[in-house]
């Protein structure tokens, strides 16, 4: 796609595939390779007989054993792979910040802080699988924001890839409210919008099949959710988050983040609160 067909389309659908966007060698193999170590160590660590003689088999096979003894172990995992240098050489590469700038003429792009990482979503759980939602009042920073995903496993349909309703960032900002629907969740996991239901059936729903080194690039009010993981294997994705520091509202909070920040959205906006909310 040229710079101006991209455009066009992050305006009219609310989101853009870029297929091979990242050169995989430089830009995606580091980041398994260095998943691939942390999955050895750990099962060493704990004594884990965990096959993980390649990247994707650690990321597989080898991480599904070592959740198989004990589920925590995949948190400290979890918490591991966003601090890989190659992640985060990728978070700050020179590449995101010229496609966020060319995909908002004028902006000056911004990372938001603890608004990426890389996401593992196991097989048949519900709890940290992110609903229908708008990455805005989760992350704050500036309404003209825009997610970065890209996977490091190819998803396949059964693994769930993510979903988007097309055109729906023109509805603007959707009020939320708090419920954690008996799972216990918190934070932006417990997030839901007012009349979602309604909201979604509204528009056309599209779930993009994507291989390393694609990117999908998402506008901040787009409604999307988490694919249901109906397979064997965990899904392993990477979300960045850019945003405009020219962006009045941005300016107006000051780029106040969200949860991730240690923030409530509704303690710096609270007309983002919906009824069932207040």
């Amino acid at each position: 796609m040229t710079p101006e067909e991209r455009l066009a389309a992050l305006d009219r659908d609310g989101f853009v595939v870029l297929p091979g966007f990242y050169d995989v060698k430089r830009y995606v193999a580091p980041v398994q390779e260095g998943v691939q170590k942390i999955v050895q160590l750990v099962a060493r660590k704990y004594g884990i007989d965990a096959p993980a003689a390649t990247p994707e088999q650690a990321m597989k096979e080898g991480y599904r054993a070592i959740i198989a003894a004990d589920r925590a172990y995949g948190g400290e995992i979890y918490d591991a792979v966003k601090q890989i240098p190659a992640f985060l050489a990728l978070v700050g590469s020179t590449r995101n910040a010229e496609l966020f700038t060319q995909l908002r003429p004028g902006a000056m792009a911004g990372v938001a802080a603890g608004g990426y990482g890389i996401r593992i979503d196991n097989p048949g759980e519900s709890k940290f699988r992110a609903w229908w939602h708008q990455e805005f009042p989760a992350q704050l920073r500036s309404i003209d924001g825009l997610i970065f995903w890209s996977p490091l496993l190819a998803v396949t349909e059964e693994m769930g890839p993510v979903g988007i309703c097309a055109g729906s960032h023109k509805e603007g900002v959707v009020p939320v409210f708090d419920d954690d629907a008996g799972l216990n969740r918190t934070g932006a996991y417990a997030l839901r919008m007012e009349d979602e239901a309604a909201l979604v059936a509204r528009y056309p729903r599209v779930a993009p099949l994507t291989q390393p080194g694609d990117l999908i690039v998402m506008d901040f009010l787009v409604l999307h959710e988490s694919g249901h993981n109906v397979s064997a294997w965990p899904r392993w994705t990477m979300q960045l988050r850019y945003f405009n520091f020219n962006d009045p509202l941005g300016i107006r909070i000051g780029w106040k983040g969200s949860f991730a920040a240690g923030e409530k959205f509704g303690d710096i906006l609270p007309e983002l609160v919906a009824r069932k909310g207040a």
